[in-house]
């Protein structure tokens, strides 16, 4: 940091520069994260057909399905693993230093993917690269939630909710401008490299969460025992339980509409994919801000049953409706990703205010990432559900969103916390 020069005034109040640079940190390790979400899906197929030259037609889509599948399930699971393994670590060693290790682990196995030549290796550095994505989220919402004072709380939640869908639109727009081939698929996995100069920014200038040294002063940290046992094991259930909900729906069925849309549009439409992305994504961005701000309004509990129904009927509306590739599809699309995205405003608002800061990461971590495991088992068996449905994506999905029902019940279960602070 440049030294201040005698007598000058800084351009920001120390406060207001502390709340500033936490803020874009977190904001920018969960937009990159996004980013790095959508390259798999942009780059899987051509680089597959890469490393099986041999094969066409069926036999390719059959190869490429499968290790698609296993994939996703590998990346869902590290992400699972890394929530829980960088909540604990930013429980024990700070947020700060924890989430830039997330970001450099996601950062550089996103790049290392570029010297990929066996299809094993693509779900492999998939894993070890979710290990930081599911990390950073528990992190960043936890340093920003401890740091800005309380009546900005629902401002940051719906920003960290937003920042993510801003990374998986960019990419998926850059792909349209630069589509991925068998010759330009790796440029684009050693993109994903670049987000590792973040964490040269957020250990040098981004300062520490005063709660979390306060609560680190008192002696030795136990997160994971803490809150598997009682007072806490109620709440870390429900938390595990309404993410869950939300995740089980995301990547069970709405990631899905970027292989439903070309069998909509045909062959004459070959950025249908791209487009639908793009429109989910713009939805999503809006979905992050109307949980937050829902949330705010009505309370944590009737918006979580609300935007459920919401979810609900879109998405029933979508799947089940006698869909063609026009404007109304799109509508839907939008709205679809608006309200199954509003989830991801409404949480980083919730659970904060579940879990006092000794165990808060640790907890987000798991409860955040925990539903990614049972849709990782999900990512594997979609093929065989598709097909039970004649490859009918949309009657799976509509299949899939029914879990909203039980967020519709669970939510009452969990404990209403609007007005009230943060849990020391």
């Amino acid at each position: 940091m440049p030294p201040r020069i005698a007598g000058a005034e800084p351009i920001l109040p120390a406060s207001n520069k502390r709340l500033i640079l936490t803020l874009l940190a977190a904001f920018l390790g969960w937009m990159f994260d996004g980013m790095e979400m959508g390259i798999f899906p942009i780059v899987a197929r051509p680089a597959l057909a890469e490393m099986a030259p041999h094969l066409s037609g069926q036999a390719l889509d059959t190869f490429i399905g499968f290790w698609m599948g296993w994939a996703t399930a590998l990346f869902l699971w590290g992400a699972a693993l890394g929530g829980v393994a960088f909540g604990w670590l930013g429980d024990r060693v700070g947020r700060v230093r924890a989430m830039s290790l997330s970001i450099l682990c996601y950062s550089l196995f996103t790049g290392l993917s570029y010297f990929a030549v066996e299809p094993w290796h693509l779900p492999a550095f998939r894993f070890i690269a979710a290990l930081g994505m599911g990390g950073e989220w528990a992190l960043g919402v936890a340093l920003i939630m401890e740091v800005w004072p309380k009546e900005k709380r629902p401002l940051m939640a719906a920003l960290i909710g937003a920042a993510a869908n801003i990374g998986f639109a960019f990419i998926a727009s850059i792909e349209v401008l630069f589509p991925a081939v068998r010759d330009s698929w790796r440029i684009i996995l050693l993109i994903g490299a670049a987000p590792a100069l973040l964490t040269f920014f957020i250990r040098i200038f981004v300062p520490e969460s005063e709660r979390w040294q306060e609560a680190a002063s008192h002696g030795p940290l136990n997160p994971l025992r803490e809150i598997f046992r009682p007072p806490l094991l109620g709440r870390t259930a429900i938390a595990v339980v309404l993410a869950s909900v939300a995740l089980i729906s995301t990547w069970g069925a709405i990631q899905w509409m970027a292989l439903w849309a070309p069998q909509l549009a045909g062959p004459g439409v070959p950025f249908a994919k791209n487009y639908v992305q793009i429109v989910s994504a713009a939805g999503a961005v809006l979905g992050g801000f109307v949980g937050a701000f829902l949330a705010m309004r009505v309370g944590r509990r009737w918006s979580y049953f609300l935007l459920c129904l919401a979810s609900l009927v879109t998405c029933s509306v979508l799947f089940r409706g006698d869909m063609k590739y026009d404007a109304f599809f799109f509508v839907l699309v939008f709205l679809a990703g608006c309200f199954t995205a509003s989830f991801y405003g409404w949480m980083p608002l919730y659970f904060p205010e579940l879990f006092p800061t000794r165990v808060r990461a640790t907890a987000q971590g798991l409860a955040f990432n925990f539903g990614r495991i049972l849709a990782g088992f999900g990512a594997l068996y979609m093929g065989d559900l598709i097909r039970q449905f004649n490859g009918s994506f949309a009657q799976a999905s509509a299949t899939i969103v029914l879990v909203y029902v039980i967020g519709l019940v669970a939510i009452w279960a969990a404990p209403e916390t609007k007005g009230q602070p943060l849990p020391d």
